[in-house]
């Protein structure tokens, strides 16, 4: 039996706050005072008998029963989130609203003609597709504000309450303007350093990957970097400059085949890492969210079968 002590907003109040580390800002998002926060936070603990955060230098952050808890919490008010939404639409005669983070390397290269082929099924629901970083958006994922991220898979550490699909694999390239200096080939990582390099930035699921390759290289840092996970930005700076632009390939696989980016001829192969679905174990996803998990790999079958 549930113990009535537990009301939801110790799960709002808990899932909130370790979600942003922090009681004034979790305090700032609820519209409630931080002293309200931390006896809602005190009141939890009572009942789960252990502490679920702990203090960090001038921080908090969870603990390992916070961490056990959380996985739980935000499940339950997905779940709670879904059951609500489910009714509101049911009285509305409309479908239940899909919720989709996608990472960089699949909104330009899946989704749009996903979503082509999902709205030819007239499932009439709703779609919101979000980009960021991976950490974010499964964060977001694990506490029920998306049903699915479509990206590469994540470090192990972070796949915990996680299921994961594999679509495809793909690897990281080094990508120039059509005409750029480096083009005419000869020693191209040992010339890295005369031009800007737009790296990804740390947060991103690629980072490793990419400086793992730098060092087995020879090249311990990066002359010029500017760190950015804006495909829009990278994509700009690197037409209207000599910057080299280090990138999962999918993100410019449609500007290498236009001629307008070009990909520097180096064995990229060793970042190669999967790409598919990650959605929270425990989900079971509607009906218009089954049909678009089907039309992406659709899509993304059709690319690895295209020479």
């Amino acid at each position: 039996m549930i113990d009535s002590r537990i009301k939801v907003r110790h799960l709002q109040t808990f899932v909130e706050v370790a979600r942003q580390k922090s009681v004034m800002k979790a305090a700032g998002l609820l519209h409630v005072s931080q002293p309200a926060v931390t006896k809602t936070i005190r009141e939890l603990e009572e009942v789960l008998g252990v502490a679920v955060f702990e203090r960090d230098g001038r921080g908090i952050r969870i603990t390992r029963y916070g961490e056990v808890f959380l996985k739980h919490a935000g499940a339950a008010l997905a779940a709670l989130r879904n059951g609500l939404d489910s009714v509101s639409q049911a009285r509305a005669g409309a479908a239940p609203p899909v919720r989709i983070g996608a990472l960089p390397t699949v909104s330009t290269r899946i989704m749009p003609g996903a979503m082509r082929l999902f709205l030819g099924e007239e499932t009439g629901a709703r779609v919101k597709i979000v980009t960021g970083e991976n950490a974010v958006l499964l964060e977001q994922l694990r506490v029920g504000d998306l049903d699915l991220v479509i990206g590469r898979l994540a470090a192990p550490e972070q796949m915990t309450g996680f299921s994961f699909e594999h679509l495809y694999s793909e690897k990281v390239v080094f990508c120039v303007r059509a005409g750029h200096p480096l083009l005419a080939g000869g020693a191209l990582l040992a010339r890295l350093g005369a031009f800007p390099v737009l790296m990804p930035t740390r947060g991103s699921i690629i980072r490793p990957f990419v400086e793992r390759f730098l060092i087995a290289n020879g090249i311990g840092e990066v002359a010029n970097p500017i760190e950015t996970v804006s495909d829009a930005f990278g994509r700009a700076f690197v037409r209207e400059g000599d910057a080299v632009w280090i990138i999962s390939e999918g993100v410019v696989a449609g500007d290498i085949a236009e001629g307008v980016l070009a990909a520097l001829p180096l064995d990229t192969s060793e970042t190669k890492g999967p790409v598919g679905l990650t959605m929270r174990a425990d989900a079971v996803p509607s009906l218009p969210l089954a049909i678009l998990m089907q039309t992406i790999r659709d899509v993304a079958g059709a690319i690895t079968r295209s020479p």
